[in-house]
């Protein structure tokens, strides 16, 4: 397991989650002179992109995102990203958020599986950054920001062998081995079959640096060429005609990772058979182990940490659907199997008294305490700084 893959996962995922969002306010969006209170315009759009980007791309989170630190578990992550869809205006369900967080890691799934090289993991991020620069071009303090966590990549991956980067790709697969979500988009585009398995292609360019397949050299002991053979491949690959800019602006070649909602069309999520038939050998062992003290913990402090931007006066929170019909919502939520539900905590923009009573004893629950040792807990110092943003 790579202990640099948190801060491509986190990234790619976030890019995804922005497209999405972007997305489904557009098509919520109503003029603004015709909108009422409780209606989407353009200028929420881009205030909650603005936002929630700002707060996802804060520079100590970043610094201590960077450091070098094992993945936490799907669960935990998942808290991470309720949180930070709520960093706005935007409220959504449980229901609306379990699609969202499906797409998102579906999606990225694909990118990591089609990648021709490991290496190329760094460009689909790159092609996330470029298309978040362009949801803030108003906003150069925020473009800043993304700027500067695109120079932390080249820093931090820049160098990194091939193996390193297999390494990568292998714990971010790890990760989402057991995820076989069926989303429209993918199913209509004959890349994903009815289980929710993805369709490796057998068409192409090859990876970069890389021959068509079909020929077969042999050499004898001096190492010099005596002969060719060729075979049918079954495939029909071409060269790539040039390797991604790795640099700040260029032409990444690659398309994955770019938005592929670009294109107005409905996207929907279903549960595969597999998924719903989840074995024990599938489902996250419960047994204690050396890892469950940082995990409960780090969902404790998560569940209290990240603040959340509230609106200035009397203005309520927007509610954002990512389904078509209040109706087709509720059925969502209400036909998600057991195995594959979170609990969400829901945010509001004001927090009684009693709600922050009730939020302690929970969180008092999570902690495990053990005897204090020299060394701080794994993630302690994210989690940190995660409770200041």
């Amino acid at each position: 397991m790579s202990v640099r893959t948190l801060p491509l996962l986190f990234l790619n995922l976030g890019g995804e989650m922005l497209y999405i969002l972007d997305q489904r306010l557009r098509a919520q969006n109503i003029p603004g002179d015709k909108a009422r209170k409780d209606e989407w315009t353009e200028v929420d759009r881009k205030r909650v992109l603005n936002d929630i980007i700002s707060t996802m791309f804060n520079r100590k989170f970043m610094e201590e995102l960077f450091k070098p630190q094992e993945l936490y578990s799907k669960k935990a992550l998942r808290t991470v990203y309720n949180r930070l869809a709520h960093a706005s205006i935007m409220r959504l369900n449980q229901a609306s958020m379990d699609k969202l967080y499906d797409l998102m890691t579906m999606a990225f799934k694909y990118q990591v599986l089609l990648c021709p090289r490991p290496k190329d993991v760094l460009l689909v991020t790159f092609n996330h950054l470029d298309a978040i620069k362009g949801f803030i071009q108003d906003s150069p303090t925020i473009l800043n920001q993304v700027d500067e966590t695109f120079r932390q990549l080249t820093d931090a991956y820049g160098s990194l062998s091939a193996g390193e980067f297999q390494l990568i790709r292998q714990t971010l697969l790890i990760f989402f081995q057991d995820l076989h979500i069926r989303v429209s988009i993918f199913l209509k585009d004959r890349v994903q079959n009815s289980n929710g398995r993805f369709v490796l292609p057998v068409s192409g360019p090859v990876p970069w640096g890389t021959e068509v397949p079909g020929l077969i050299r042999m050499f004898n002991n001096k190492g010099e060429e005596v002969k060719k053979t060729e075979f049918k491949h079954g495939g029909n690959y071409v060269s790539a005609p040039k390797e991604g800019s790795f640099e700040l602006y260029g032409d990444r070649v690659l398309k994955l990772g770019t938005n592929m909602y670009s294109v107005n069309r409905t996207v929907e999520t279903h549960m595969s058979a597999a998924s719903k038939n989840l074995t024990s050998q599938t489902q996250e062992n419960i047994t204690p182990n050396p890892l469950a003290k940082e995990e409960l913990n780090f969902l404790a402090r998560l569940m209290g940490g990240m603040e959340i931007k509230k609106p200035s006066g009397p203005e309520p929170g927007f509610r954002l659907n990512l389904f078509t019909t209040d109706e087709e919502e509720e059925h969502a939520a209400q036909s998600r199997p057991e195995e594959l539900t979170y609990d969400i905590i829901n945010i509001q923009a004001i927090q009684d008294q009693q709600q922050k009573e009730e939020l302690a004893r929970i969180m008092g629950e999570f902690e495990i305490k053990e005897q204090p040792r020299q060394s701080s807990s794994k993630g302690d110092d994210l989690l940190a700084m995660m409770d200041e943003l």
